[in-house]
């Protein structure tokens, strides 16, 4: 008979060298968050340094996703070989002393180098740091991924409020991000020393009962189809132009649309990234009791219930409301669409998180474009609709999540003896 080979399987506590692996992952995920917002919240800034116009920002913005997209599928087929210990090991302080770089470029075209190693790195540590998270997921035999993207959401804050802090002693921008990424670039070193090594994070497959057939292509390897991540891709995509909308058109909205005071904007997006925390910090709970399709299921539906209050708010608190809605649904739907994957990839590869990874920065590409453009065009009402029905589509494909019955249960390790 199979035996489950994971903590929970055995009635145990995790061993000391899980332990330490979610330890470091989690280090991996709060520098992420760090190095992202740290850059982010500077737009302005370098928009200003650099005098470009709206639409050269807009551009120079989008490259990040785009590359980004191409670290994420170089990641993946790197990692399937290396692991992605080595890949977080030498790509994320890549991707912190690209923004430091970024700080420093003294014109438009090394800023733009800048970015394009950071969109580099962004993709690569992405994709590399979910596979970790995913790893430690199946050793511990239950949801702990969502605890993950809870501390990168702490980190983002933190550097939103260190970039509020350096604004108001007037630090230069190279030692804004240098005081911030410094450090953070060695805690990912040092952090690294204690993920898995690609031994103990590649498995062997399960190998299901051979037909004849099976039998003759035995030694072809196995790949991972792309069908059962289709749904999952979809729904990582829909999370992020919904994400994009709020991230680049919600303060917007607030002044634009129910004309709120330029002390009250700030607090749509504030609104929403609490929220995003909050349900985090207790989501792998939710998934442990009920289940990540119906988490997912749930929060597609709390997420249209939340543009559907944007859509319609007549007055700055219930836009407000309608943000905070927001965060709460979406919250839940990329750890677990790295969760879903990581179950559809039982070898440990890492291929399929790089697959739903991509989506990332398909969605806040389309995202951008998608409402903005309807914006230009309608305004921001009819806009925020778009991110409003692919939000409901969410709800349908939250079926995608459910582990299949020919998997091995979520989160653990098949081994025959």
């Amino acid at each position: 008979m199979p035996v489950e080979d994971t903590a929970s399987a055995r009635g145990t506590a995790p061993a000391s060298r899980d332990r330490q692996a979610r330890l470091a992952t989690f280090a991996v995920f709060f520098v992420q968050g760090l190095t992202f917002a740290t850059l982010l919240t500077q737009v302005a800034a370098l928009q200003k340094k650099h005098g470009l116009t709206d639409g050269e920002l807009t551009i120079l913005l989008l490259v990040v996703p785009v590359i980004a997209g191409a670290g994420s599928a170089l990641a993946g087929a790197a990692a399937s070989r290396w692991g992605s210990r080595l890949i977080l090991r030498l790509v994320q302080p890549l991707a912190c002393a690209a923004v430091v770089l970024a700080g420093l470029a003294p014109n438009v075209p090394m800023l733009v180098a800048a970015n394009i190693l950071f969109g580099l790195g962004l993709g690569g540590v992405d994709a590399g740091m979910n596979m970790q998270g995913v790893a430690v997921e199946r050793e511990y035999g239950r949801a702990v991924l969502t605890g993950f993207h809870a501390l990168w959401s702490v980190a983002a804050v933190i550097g939103s409020v260190w970039a509020s802090a350096a604004a108001t002693l007037d630090l230069g921008l190279p030692v804004t991000f240098a005081i911030a990424l410094v450090p953070a670039a060695a805690v990912s070193v040092l952090a690294s020393l204690w993920l898995y090594r690609p031994e103990e994070e590649h498995r062997a497959a399960p190998a299901p009962a051979k037909t004849t057939d099976q039998t003759a292509n035995a030694a072809k390897p196995a790949g991972v189809a792309w069908r059962p991540i289709i749904p999952l891709c979809l729904a990582m995509a829909f999370l992020y132009v919904g994400d994009s909308s709020v991230s680049n058109f919600g303060t917007v909205f607030m002044d634009k649309v129910v004309h709120a005071s330029a002390t009250v904007i700030p607090l749509a997006l504030g609104a929403y990234q609490l929220t995003t925390f909050l349900v985090r910090v207790g989501g792998d709970f939710a998934v442990r009791r009920w289940g990540p399709a119906a988490i997912v299921r749930a929060g597609g539906t709390v997420a249209t219930l939340g543009f559907v209050a944007i859509v319609a708010a007549p007055t700055v608190p219930l836009a407000i409301a309608g943000f905070a809605l927001t965060g709460i649904g979406l919250s839940v739907v990329a750890p677990q669409s790295f969760s879903a994957a990581g179950r559809l990839d039982p070898a440990g590869t890492g291929v399929a998180i790089a697959r739903v990874n991509m989506f990332n920065y398909v969605g806040f590409i389309v995202g951008a474009a998608l409402v903005g453009g309807l914006a230009d065009a309608s305004g921001y009402r009819v806009a925020f609709g778009a991110p409003l029905v692919l939000a409901a589509a969410i709800i349908l494909l939250a079926r995608g999540f459910q582990p299949r019955k020919a998997e091995p249960a979520a989160t653990t390790t098949v081994v025959t003896p």
